[in-house]
């Protein structure tokens, strides 16, 4: 089932006086990106958060913040590195009395000095808490992935109503293909025949030749067909249960890569004008498949 890449899914859940708040954004991404953004008292976590995520997404970036209020669980202690102070004070004191500096050592000089203390989160991790995280991460992911779906479907709408447009101006392009193939056959044996003083005593077989040969570089039939392939690739791709973000991705290229040829190979204007439009949904459906999973 197709699913966009843009979706949202927030949880808030209580464990005694604790709130766990989780928020997930998803948006566009070549691949699966996860930005884990939560306290580090949750890095023990983050192998179990990130297997979870990669369980409902393919591809996107998803951005997973998580909060914690109220409780124990985020009770901040300062440690102190009491040798480290015991050598910067006694540092001090020997540079005071080798210098014969005057004065006291304040206090507040400890608080500039680096690394003498640090603030450590509280390590208290019950079972519970890490249950509870990991469900309202799943819950989250369930509401991202519904959304995700909900739009996938939007877009799958487009995409094939784009593509049945396609169909129809492509399947003009075969009706004209006969008539512009004529219209090019005449055009260069006139223009064979105003070059040629004596046409009459050429070799006519010779003749018809060079005109077949020079009227089959602008045969845009092997293109039409392979175009008109390619449309029913996109339904059937459109019908699978796997991620189809890349396979669509593939056959536009290489529908743009048809239309390229169509246009450069057509001389006839109104082949060129249905070409023009052609290339335009191809474009559209391009911007589409983009935020497909």
């Amino acid at each position: 089932m197709a699913k966009s890449m843009t979706g949202y899914g927030t949880t808030t859940t209580h464990l005694g006086n604790t709130t766990i708040t989780v928020e997930i954004k998803s948006v566009n991404h070549r691949f699966l990106d996860i930005i884990p953004k939560y306290p580090r008292t949750f890095l023990f976590l983050e192998d179990k958060i990130k297997k979870t995520i990669k369980s409902y997404f393919d591809r996107g970036r998803i951005e997973l913040h998580i909060d914690l209020n109220g409780g124990n669980f985020k009770n901040k202690t300062i440690v102190a590195d009491w040798d480290l102070m015991d050598q910067f004070i006694q540092q001090l004191q020997t540079a005071k009395n080798r210098y014969s500096l005057k004065g006291d050592i304040p206090v507040s000089i400890l608080t500039e000095l680096p690394d003498l203390f640090t603030i450590v989160e509280n390590e208290d991790k019950p079972a519970e808490l890490q249950e509870m995280i990991i469900s309202s991460v799943t819950k989250a992911c369930e509401q991202v992935d519904e959304m995700r779906l909900e739009e996938g479907k939007n877009l799958i709408k487009d995409l094939i109503e784009r593509v049945s447009s396609i169909r129809n101006m492509v399947l003009l392009l075969e009706g004209r293909r006969e008539k512009v193939i004529e219209e090019y056959r005449l055009r260069i044996k006139k223009r064979i025949e105003e070059y040629i003083e004596d046409s009459i005593s050429l070799d006519n077989g010779r003749i018809h030749q060079e005109i077949a040969m020079l009227s089959e570089k602008g045969d845009i039939t092997e293109e039409i067909t392979r175009l008109l392939s390619h449309l029913e690739q996109i339904k059937v791709i459109c019908q699978s249960e796997d991620p189809i973000g890349r396979k669509l991705d593939f056959v536009v290229q290489e529908m743009n890569r048809e239309a390229n040829t169509i246009g450069s190979k057509s001389t006839d204007s109104q082949i060129g004008e249905w070409t023009v439009s052609i290339k335009s949904e191809i474009e559209k459906i391009k911007e589409q498949v983009q935020n497909i999973e």
